[in-house]
């Protein structure tokens, strides 16, 4: 549900995300809010009660947007997450956790929010992806489509894809190196050279501890638990 389909149009036309929807892995079917408005001019937005800065998107549209999805696709009971600032920051275990459903609703948001009455409604999930604010819930609604999509089986060409990515037991990616073997007089690690798995295995799980608590020691400290 957004007031800006085009941003998701170019997006899901290309790529990883344009094979999963081909081979129907994955359905995606975006809604514009205003299409919903019985506002005869379609607008979406009014001023705050209580005064403030900015605008408010109503209520009306977003709610009969969702009750044209719910009633078009035979949903229950669906997930429906609000992307916002004030919502729980996404990460890759929300991502496992989302791409074992069935169905999911998106609503983005604009101007200075939403009318609160649709989160009480509603709204199953509030998600951020970060301490910062963005100008619309488009881009966050994307990062969650792809980072959800591409764990469900058949939309990467193999599981070990994704399997030994950042992140998985809170540890950050080893270092990856390709053709040629040396470029600019550095030199591959001879370790990846040698056939031998499992000083391969042991060189990236080293590499990977050691970049974690560098750069995220917060994770360093999770990883270390286990």
């Amino acid at each position: 549900m957004t007031l800006f389909p085009e941003i998701f149009n170019s997006y899901m036309n290309e790529s990883i995300m344009k094979r999963a929807v081909e081979n129907n892995i994955i359905e995606v079917n975006i809604y514009n809010i205003r299409d919903f408005s019985t506002n005869k001019h379609k607008k979406v937005d009014d001023y705050p009660f209580g005064g403030g800065a900015g605008m408010v998107m109503t209520p009306q549209p977003i709610y009969d947007t969702y009750k044209h999805i719910v009633k078009t696709h035979n949903l229950i009971n669906p997930r429906v997450i609000y992307l916002t600032p004030k919502g729980k920051v996404h990460n890759q275990e929300m991502a496992t956790n989302l791409s074992k459903e069935e169905d999911i609703i998106l609503l983005c948001g604009h101007y200075e929010g939403i009318d609160q009455r649709i989160i009480d409604l509603i709204v199953t999930d509030e998600i951020s992806i970060g301490d910062y604010v963005l100008t619309g819930g488009e881009l966050p609604a994307l990062i969650l489509i792809d980072s959800i999509s591409r764990l469900i089986p058949g939309v990467l060409n193999q599981n070990e894809s994704f399997e030994e990515e950042s992140f998985k037991d809170n540890l950050l990616e080893y270092p990856h190196y390709t053709r040629p073997r040396e470029f600019m007089d550095m030199k591959v690690p001879d370790v990846l050279l040698s056939g031998n798995h499992k000083n391969i295995d042991d060189w990236r799980y080293n590499e990977s501890l050691k970049i974690t608590k560098e750069r995220r020691y917060d994770l360093y400290k999770k990883a270390c638990k286990k």
